[in-house]
């Protein structure tokens, strides 16, 4: 039975449709077939290419070279006729000057940013198509790049800098993108610090940011606030005391008790005379950046108004004009029915003037939070549900710590901005809606905002507000002139079912 099976098989697999029986003859041509085809397959073996063999006999042997280029106590056997790649060399060798003919050439570095390194990379480049450049090197290889007027290593410096920006990279990369004319570094650089500053407050990153790049911040409409206004000055303390103590370095945890020892102890001290911190000769340094607080934005609350007064960083001479001016929009809100609606603002005076806050979403869920205090009786609520961003004008539904409008319709500008980001920092979701001027009923509710379904989580979703029109004294007046303005108020963040 096993032998039949077996002979069976064997017979099947011979005699199978549609195939025949090979011959000898034909393995033998076959046979051939390979052969011929082996020939003429061209064999792969790695040899050194053009590009490697100019790199390494002309750059790293110097081979042949025709002049000698001296730097930082280096010398550099090179050939002009790659030299002249550089926009540097290539006006240093044509025309008249003296240095066309010289076979040694000395240059005067005058960057500390650039060093041998940098140099080395810079000239090599001038011999090869690839360059490899550490993120740690990039800011030292652009400031050769740029005096060599290489528009090449240039380009690839700033792409590195664009793809690596971090919280330890970007006030380095922002310095160096100034110095050196890169504005799309220079901005991409802007924009995350306005959308991470406020969730990555880390004392090296605070301690990094000079006075010109956060009084840009602090005044950036476009600032993710987390969570409101009193919020950026509690930064701000933080970022001050570190200024006038770069060698302090404990837990970031203590940094806010220690930030308010040091001001209320400032305030006893009998030694200083002067009453304000921004008056003081420390604290004088920082008035720009202060300056750009929206002030009116914090005063509607109770107890950020009672911190501000307990610190005396801010002059007492600052918020009496502010007071002021939020009484008066107070009056016209509740008795002035002529003035008490918005009217239409530009763009430029809604981000002067906005309310900026903000909230992040860890996960996916339904959300509900309002930022309290006294906005003129008109209590917002922010939802967010299913993808969806609603603003509702609260008036009997949900209890109000403060009093709620009861005119039929209230006004307010509003805009929303949400991003989300990956593990390593990078944003992969952006969203925003322009300005825009609702007009309310009681209770009413709006979409703001539809957030897409590739967004993750979580979302950093920032609100702007304006409740009353602008002082007409400010309208259209230079912002960097302006007294003070942020400010905000407490947040509430009811997370459940609405």
């Amino acid at each position: 039975m096993g032998n039949y099976m077996g002979y069976g098989s064997a017979e099947r697999e011979d005699t199978a449709p549609g195939k025949r029986k090979r011959d000898d003859k034909e393995d033998e041509l076959e046979s051939e077939d390979l052969e011929e085809l082996k020939l003429e397959t061209p064999k792969r073996k790695k040899m050194k290419n053009t590009a490697e063999y100019i790199y390494e006999t002309l750059f790293l042997h110097g081979e042949n070279s025709d002049i000698r280029i001296i730097a930082l106590g280096r010398e550099w056997p090179l050939h002009k006729i790659y030299l002249c790649q550089s926009g540097f060399f290539s006006s240093m060798f044509s025309g008249s000057w003296k240095e066309s003919n010289l076979s040694e050439v000395t240059l005067n570095i005058p960057d500390d940013n650039i060093d041998e390194e940098a140099l080395q990379i810079a000239f090599g480049s001038l011999y090869r198509d690839d360059v490899l450049i550490k993120p740690s090197r990039v800011v030292s290889v652009l400031a050769a790049a740029s005096l060599l007027q290489l528009d090449g290593l240039i380009q690839q410096c700033a792409d590195i800098m664009k793809e690596t920006i971090s919280s330890k990279t970007v006030c380095s990369y922002h310095q160096a993108a100034m110095m050196y004319g890169q504005g799309e570094v220079t901005n991409r650089c802007l924009d995350w610090l306005e959308k991470n500053l406020m969730a990555q407050q880390s004392i090296p990153l605070l301690k990094e940011l000079s006075v010109d790049l956060m009084e840009k911040l602090v005044r950036s409409p476009s600032l993710f606030v987390m969570q409101v206004e009193m919020d950026v000055y509690t930064m701000l303390k933080k970022w001050s005391f570190l200024k006038l103590h770069p060698d302090w370095n404990l837990p970031i945890k203590q940094l806010m008790s220690e930030t308010d020892q040091y001001f209320i102890g400032r305030n006893t001290d009998t030694a200083d005379p002067v009453s304000f911190f921004l008056e003081s000769g420390e604290g004088r340094q920082f008035v720009s950046v202060f300056q750009n607080i929206r002030l009116k934005h914090i005063i509607n609350d109770l107890m950020s108004t009672k911190v501000i007064s307990r610190d005396k960083i801010i002059p007492i001479g600052w918020m009496l004009p502010v007071f002021q001016q939020q009484w008066l929009a107070m009056l016209c809100i509740e008795q002035d029915t002529n003035q008490s609606a918005l009217n239409d603002i530009s763009e430029v005076d809604f981000n002067r003037h906005c309310m900026r806050c903000g909230r992040k979403l860890p996960k996916d869920g339904e959300y509900c939070w309002r930022w309290t205090g006294f906005n003129y009786g008109l209590d917002l609520l922010v939802t967010y549900t299913n993808g969806l961003l609603f603003l509702r004008r609260n008036t009997t539904n949900r209890p109000c710590a403060t009093s709620v409008s009861l005119q039929a319709q209230r006004q307010v500008f509003a805009r929303v901005s949400v991003v989300s980001y990956d593990t390593s920092g990078e944003l992969k979701y952006e969203k925003h809606t322009k300005m825009t001027k609702l007009s309310l009923g009681k209770d009413e509710e709006t979409l703001l905002m539809t957030v897409d379904r590739q967004a993750t989580f979580p979302l950093h979703v920032s609100v702007n507000f304006l409740y009353v029109p602008p002082p007409p004294s400010q309208s259209g007046t230079s912002q960097t002139k302006d007294p003070p303005s942020p400010a905000a108020n407490q947040d509430r963040h009811v997370e459940g079912s609405l």
